[in-house]
């Protein structure tokens, strides 16, 4: 190995101890004495119900464990978005499971909170996928309502898509743990089935402080809505557990009786792991996001026997497209070349840049994953689309309008990997959020936004820079120092792969070495629901 390769290494590691410490934090929800509060009451917590309903928790995706990272500080913060959701096998089914941490403000609703259960359900819906949630919310974040309440995509859709998912034939399972209170009342009563821990759980519209203020009737919490009230007088509840793992593992025996789905029949064999070792991913990819490096080396320590084979591979060099399997199951590649490379026209195109022939060529790709059922997965690190005026007078806006209308149209499953930069209309190309990839991950060295942080910052200190000199204002060249550091340092921030994690841009940032499992159970959950549509990509300036 050579020097560079330890000097990446080190880096990337140092970044993947990075993530495993802020995740560590993150897993402490509330924090110890919360934690310990929560014990006290015969409870476990959001993670310990997971870790107990799953098979193998180990093997489990966790969605969205960043989100609401630095977000709220004025609130005191809201660890994970004060829920905790995983995709993961219970009996042998594979199903989502939502679980509130009342240590977290007593596991009440933040406007994040309400957009990861939210991406939960979507998840569910896009793969027919089973979903359990395991119910302990004081409700709503009051002094957060207008953020929560009243619009299309807060706290109300939830229970829309309680509706619709059931009409859908989707398994929703709720198990009332804690608190269920107000308009969250009605989610575990809009699920196929629900259960209810006798003392600990609880389940109306109203608490007896409200009951009494509103209508002067005096009764307490258990009366007025425990397991005994709820299983023997109104009927809400369909059984009654003892304690949490009782009720957890009364859900163990529901889904053990699920039967089979219709499948989607993505190509699967037995897997194989990759030839070249994953370790070496860390070496391979650059400590210096400008540097180049060859994406085939990564691919090659992803796919299965790390055997890929290429679609036209010696047109559109800055794209990598071709076939491989992963974890066994079949895919299509969209990479990002990093690497400077020649085009056939023998001229040289800069790595991590889509040109006109490189857009073509994915177009091409993805119309063939279409017609063959291959689910895709797109490899980003992309600075954009190539400028300039050879590349505008070329056609490179029809070109890239082709590439985003394939990926926008497609029907088979798409999976996105940022592992560096995932720059302006380049993010969209490679299925971006916006694109609707089943999942969407990020390795701690990833980067999302308009531009790098360099290139904004150069970009906003001409415009500050021009404001300034029209109001006669002095610029001398330590003050643009000093002004250029103030804006890249603002705009470093938000490129921060935890930045667009906390928001849930991505699902998660991951360990690179975990990327084949990531892929692999995507697909396995893809293939729960069949294809209905037909690939059409409508109409196209040829």
């Amino acid at each position: 190995m050579d020097i560079n390769f330890n000097k990446n290494e080190d880096h990337n590691k140092l970044l993947l101890s990075d993530m495993r410490r802020r995740l560590a934090q993150v897993k402490m929800g509330g924090g110890k004495k919360r934690i310990e509060k929560h014990h006290a009451k015969g409870k476990l917590t959001a993670r310990e119900r997971i870790e107990y309903l799953l098979d193998d928790d180990e093997k489990a995706i966790e969605i969205g464990a960043f989100a609401g990272e630095g977000m709220y500080e004025e609130h005191g913060g809201c660890p994970s978005g004060g829920v905790v959701v995983k995709i993961g096998h219970v009996q042998g089914k594979q199903c989502v499971v939502v679980a509130n941490d009342a240590t977290v403000k007593a596991g009440a609703w933040f406007p994040i909170t309400g957009k990861k259960n939210l991406r939960a359900q979507e998840i569910s819906i896009e793969n027919r996928l089973p979903i359990i949630y395991l119910v302990d919310s004081a409700g709503v974040y009051l002094p957060m309502q207008d953020e929560i309440f009243p619009d299309k995509e807060h706290f109300g859709r939830i229970f829309r898509n309680n509706a619709v998912m059931s009409s859908m034939g989707i398994t929703q399972i709720s198990a009332v743990m804690g608190s269920c209170v107000a308009g969250g009342a009605y989610l575990p009563i809009m699920s196929d089935e629900a259960l209810i821990v006798d003392k600990t759980g609880s389940i109306f519209l109203a608490g007896s402080y409200l009951v009494k203020a509103a209508i002067g009737e005096s009764i307490d919490n258990e009366t007025l809505g425990g397991a005994t009230t709820h299983c023997e007088i109104s009927g809400v509840t369909d059984y009654k557990a003892k304690d949490d793992k009782d009720a957890l593992d009364t859900i163990k025996n529901i889904m053990g009786k699920i039967g089979d789905f219709e499948k989607a029949g993505f190509s699967k064999i037995d897997a194989k792991e990759p030839a070249k070792s994953a370790e070496d991913l860390f070496g391979i990819l650059p400590k210096s996001r400008s540097d180049q490096y060859d994406m085939l080396e990564i691919i090659e320590r992803l796919v299965d026997d790390s055997k890929f084979e290429q679609y036209k591979e010696g047109y559109g060099k800055t794209l990598l497209t071709g076939y491989a399997r992963i974890d066994g199951w079949a895919v299509g590649i969209v990479a990002n070349q990093r690497k400077v490379v020649k085009s056939g026209k023998g001229e040289m195109q800069f790595g991590g840049v889509i040109y006109s022939d490189s857009a073509d060529k994915a177009t091409r790709f993805i119309a063939n994953c279409n017609q063959k059922k291959i689910p895709l997965v797109f490899l980003q690190d992309v600075t954009g689309f190539m400028v300039g005026s050879k590349s505008e007078h070329g056609g490179i806006i029809k070109d890239g309008a082709k590439m985003v209308n394939a990926v926008s149209n497609s029907v088979v499953p798409k999976f996105t990997v940022v592992i560096g930069n995932s720059y302006g209309a380049g993010n969209y190309a490679m299925c971006g959020k916006a694109y609707d990839p089943r999942l969407i991950c990020a390795w701690p060295s990833a980067e999302l936004a308009v531009m790098s942080g360099n290139s904004a910052a150069k970009v906003l200190l001409q415009i500050e820079k021009a404001a300034l000199e029209k109001k006669g204002e002095a610029f001398d060249e330590e003050k643009e120092k000093a002004l250029f550091e103030k804006i890249k340092s603002r705009y470093d921030q938000q490129v921060s792969p935890y930045y667009a994690a906390a928001r849930i841009w991505t699902d998660a940032i991951i360990n690179p070495i975990h990327t084949r499992n990531w892929i692999s159970m995507g697909i396995e959950a893809a293939n729960h629901a069949p294809i209905k549509k037909s690939f059409n990509l409508g109409v196209l300036q040829v």
